[in-house]
């Protein structure tokens, strides 16, 4: 992605990414953003995926990442719970249609987060009714990845009663309640 940028004219460099990422964090698009609001090429790391970064953009490069059912198989053999994540995400990203959920069910999905930054009311009704109609767990996430989006800690949670529930599905569990 910093080459495509590069060959574009924008003053980009992997030095410059690499300046930005906080030690021990595994390098994605977050910090090529972080990289491009340093050197004042955008003014925040939401614009900088509106610009460059998000998955349609010119300058994208997708990367090796297993299929939704792989996924969630390869979650279930780990013994963990499986969570869809802002599957209607109509601010950013592709948008999972109703008929998408079915064959995860089946695969062994376990919850819809429904509560997410990026789902407007109408949306989260919906897929409060799929979860429901689905027997799914229903999860809320601020997505927080750190400072410079504007995402807050905290700010859509799950509530307690789904949380015990999906701990509960999980066949190797490690949570550890204080």
């Amino acid at each position: 992605m910093v080459e495509l940028l590069q060959a574009d004219g924008i003053d980009i460099s992997m030095t410059d990414v690499e300046n930005v990422k906080p030690e021990g964090a595994t390098l994605g698009r977050p910090h090529l953003a972080d990289a491009l609001v340093a050197k004042s090429i955008v003014p925040s790391r939401d614009v900088a995926f509106e610009k460059y970064l998000h998955n349609d953009s010119k300058y994208y490069v997708s990367h090796m990442a297993p299929t939704p059912l792989e996924a969630i198989k390869l979650i279930k053999a780990a013994g963990g719970v499986s969570i869809i994540a802002h599957a209607f995400s109509s601010f950013r990203g592709e948008r999972l249609d109703n008929d998408f959920f079915q064959p995860l069910v089946a695969a062994g999905l376990n919850a819809i987060e429904v509560d997410h930054r990026d789902h407007n009311p109408t949306e989260r009704n919906i897929l409060r009714n799929i979860a429901q109609d689905l027997a799914l767990c229903v999860t809320g996430s601020s997505d927080y990845h750190g400072d410079g989006k504007l995402n807050l800690l905290g700010e859509n949670t799950t509530a307690p009663e789904q949380w015990e529930r999906l701990e509960s599905l999980a066949n190797a569990r490690r949570v550890i309640n204080e």
